[in-house]
């Protein structure tokens, strides 16, 4: 009887999952480089590169578990797991997940990773309801029904925060504007001869159509792109990657096959130079929309 019973709850979480799969809202656009795959990588130290060809997903190795950064699209999930592997990495010891944006192409496969390793969920406090509810109020792209299967955050984080697991620690960097979620990570990490300080950046890139005079949902959003980008200017550290692999020049840094080199990612030039594109855009913008 308890056999049946079992089965038939089953069965109805299955159903339940399912339907609520079929109710997501079509995927405002996409990508192919969101969905093709690269080789995984060490970056520097515990730190592992696990994304697709564009979305980067970070892992973090500790003896304690691991923590993933971002997850990418729903259908990266397998991707993920299979990176994992090829490093050598139980995809089951994640013990903790993070974001730097709450957008479908970086948190679309948190739930189904939260719901087979049991990770905690910890988000930027200010990126919590629109993670919570699909993206459905996310003020660029909500109000059609959730993109992704909603998450519910097991820990809200403030800027400065630190997040710790064996011997590892981050600190988020609250940069909104591109979300009013949107952070960075700051980490430490050790290799065989020396400590690299690592920042896992969230560029503040201004969505197409973005009104710096407030935005439905989000009326201090030029406030917060000000603030971000002078914030992120003053942001020191010796690597540097970030939400979209493109964004740091991946693929021209790194090829297939190449050997461990933590100093390609030491590009602050490179980092300077897209910060300051970006304000570019931003003060065109509020002049163009006084």
């Amino acid at each position: 009887m308890k056999k049946k019973v079992l089965i038939s709850v089953l069965v109805l979480l299955s159903i339940h999952t399912s339907l609520l799969a079929q109710k997501l809202t079509p995927l405002p656009f996409n990508d192919k480089a969101w969905s093709d795959s690269t080789e995984p990588f060490r970056i520097a130290g515990n730190l592992y590169y696990v994304g697709t060809y564009d979305l980067g997903c970070y892992l973090l190795t500790t003896p304690k578990g691991h923590i993933l950064i971002n997850t990418g699209l729903a259908e990266s999930v397998p991707m993920i797991k299979k990176n994992m592997a090829q490093l050598g990495f139980k995809f089951s010891d994640i013990k903790i997940l993070l974001t730097t944006q709450a957008h479908f192409d970086h948190v679309a496969g948190m739930a189904a990773i939260k719901k087979q390793t049991g990770a905690k969920m910890m988000v930027d406090e200010k990126d919590a309801r629109v993670l919570a509810d699909g993206g459905n109020s996310d003020y660029y792209m909500g109000g059609h029904g959730p993109m992704y299967l909603p998450v519910k955050a097991d820990r809200l984080l403030k800027d400065h925060e630190t997040i710790s697991l064996g011997g590892t620690q981050l600190v988020l960097l609250h940069h909104p504007g591109h979300t009013q979620g949107s952070c960075s990570y700051l980490v430490t990490v050790k290799d065989e001869k020396k400590s690299y300080t690592v920042l896992i950046a969230n560029m503040p890139t201004i969505l197409t159509d973005t009104k710096m005079s407030g935005m439905p949902g989000y009326p201090e959003i030029s406030k917060d792109f000000a603030y971000t980008l002078d914030a992120m200017k003053k942001v020191q550290f010796d690597l540097w990657v970030a939400s979209h692999a493109s964004q740091f020049g991946l693929h021209k840094k790194r090829k297939q096959g190449d050997a461990y080199n933590p100093d390609a990612f030491a590009d602050r030039a490179g980092y300077d130079k897209i910060l300051a594109e970006i304000e570019a855009q931003y003060l065109k913008l509020k002049h163009q929309q006084k």
